[in-house]
């Protein structure tokens, strides 16, 4: 019987990143505890909203 592939789960996916000084941060932190934040990018204002499906949305 042969061995199946292990899956990568997306926190050891994260750690992967971490080892290669990418930064992380947890949307949560960033909305504190909400559903919305603004981010600035040299003087545009972009807009990263946690929907309802848990899912990222990041418009200008």
């Amino acid at each position: 019987m042969r061995d199946q592939p292990r899956r990568v789960t997306p926190l050891e996916q994260c750690k992967a990143h971490a080892a290669r000084s990418i930064p992380m941060h947890r949307a949560q932190s960033l909305t504190q505890d909400g559903t919305t934040a603004h981010i600035d990018l040299d003087g545009q204002i972009y807009t990263l909203r946690i929907t309802r499906a848990g899912k990222l949305i990041l418009t200008k």
